[in-house]
């Protein structure tokens, strides 16, 4: 059986996509990221809740703000990056289901009244949003360097005080630079991976 995707998408998506370390100073444009947005906001999520939030962070002043949460070798890539998104999950999503989701209105009230209930929901379709997302800046022919290795709770003080969104990734998005990827790593087969019932 093959793919619907051609060979050529399948390589730009996948098979040579890898994570970036160093990145050119061509600049990533606000027309790139509203491309990227504009195709992955079609992927699914549960009862289309959309939550996650990307926050773009391009003053010389934010990026040193953010950079001082950065763990190791985050803190210099995200520095000499050409854009750098913050990664959030909006914990209000709620508010803006009975217009994502028409057809049944008071799901808003129904399912997500409580905070902690918005809160692990939120989570894991913000987290399943990011891969899309990551996807996108790959369809857009940049590429991503997704890290986790931050001090969250700081980067929530700093820049979303009101305690409504949660961050949980950054991802510096550009062209590659000189020596950009790392050897890739080997995966696991469909044998390990997957199980049939």
């Amino acid at each position: 059986m093959t793919l619907a995707l051609d060979a050529a998408a399948a390589d730009l998506l996948f098979r040579e996509a890898q994570t970036a370390n160093t990145f050119t100073d061509e600049p990533v444009t606000d027309e790139q990221v509203q491309a990227i947005y504009d195709l992955v906001k079609f992927a699914p999520t549960a009862f289309n809740q959309s939550p996650l939030r990307l926050t773009l962070v391009r003053s010389e002043d934010a990026r040193k703000r953010l950079v001082e949460h950065a763990m190791g070798a985050n803190g210099p890539k995200t520095l000499s990056a050409p854009l750098t998104v913050i990664l959030s999950v909006d914990l209000d999503f709620h508010e803006k289901l009975p217009t994502l989701f028409p057809h049944a209105p008071g799901i808003k009230d129904t399912f997500f009244s409580e905070a902690a209930v918005r809160e692990v929901a939120g989570t894991q379709n913000a987290t399943l949003q990011a891969g899309y997302f990551i996807l996108g800046v790959r369809a857009a022919g940049l590429a991503a360097g997704p890290m986790t290795g931050f001090d969250f709770t700081a980067v929530d003080k700093e820049f979303f005080g009101d305690g409504k969104q949660k961050s949980f990734m950054v991802i510096n998005i550009g062209k590659p630079g000189a020596d950009a990827f790392f050897p890739r790593s080997p995966r696991l087969s469909f044998e390990d991976a997957v199980a049939t019932v």
